[in-house]
């Protein structure tokens, strides 16, 4: 494993360290790696499948494949796209078995989404307010499927854009344009929704 010493970024080299001394059998960096990674990890899943038990399901399962592949792991700045590659793979896999979707169960999927403002300068979406969680609600509903997988991504589970280029195998200046226009779309639908609700 690295040391963390060819990126800078602080946070990087502290999860580089949690893994190492998680490697070693030290308790404590791995529930440092659960507290760290979990909330983020049911967060995207819940948003991306509208159940929480079953994104609760799932985070387990992503934690018990870490578990088992991390004495075998290196890192090298990338973990946070690996475990969201897991989780993905994870909700694929399971979507592909089941016969329907989940309903979507609305508010507290919303609740998550946001929170940071965008690098392109775009609103955050984080409300309490029932009216405004329900447009936003029907608004991400109307997402194509990309549009909301990079929204979850970014916002929901948190992950930078390098991360997310990482995961998902495209350059940083793609996804930023990705996720420019996403949330453009997510703001025309929030506006029309919210004036055809007048």
């Amino acid at each position: 494993m690295t040391d963390g010493q060819d990126d800078p970024d602080p946070k990087n080299t502290e999860i580089a360290r949690w893994l190492a001394e998680a490697v070693r059998g030290d308790e404590r960096a791995w529930c440092s790696l659960v507290h760290e990674f979990s909330p983020r990890v049911f967060g995207f899943l819940k948003s991306q499948c509208n159940d929480g038990d079953l994104a609760e399901e799932l985070t387990q399962s992503v934690f018990v494949t870490m578990a088992e592949k991390l004495r075998g792991y290196s890192e090298r700045g990338q973990f946070e796209s690996w475990i969201f590659r897991v989780a993905i793979n994870r909700l694929r896999d399971e979507l592909r078995r089941r016969t329907r979707h989940a309903k979507p169960t609305a508010q507290e999927k919303l609740e998550e989404i946001g929170g940071n403002e965008s690098s392109s300068g775009g609103a955050s979406y984080r409300t309490t307010n029932p009216d405004e969680l329900a447009l936003l609600d029907r608004a991400m509903d109307e997402l194509s499927r990309s549009d909301r997988e990079i929204v979850d991504l970014r916002h929901t589970a948190e992950l930078s854009f390098k991360h997310i280029s990482a995961l998902l195998d495209e350059p940083v200046g793609t996804l930023l344009a990705r996720h420019h226009r996403a949330l453009a779309r997510l703001r025309a639908s929030i506006e029309r929704l919210s004036k055809g609700s007048q």
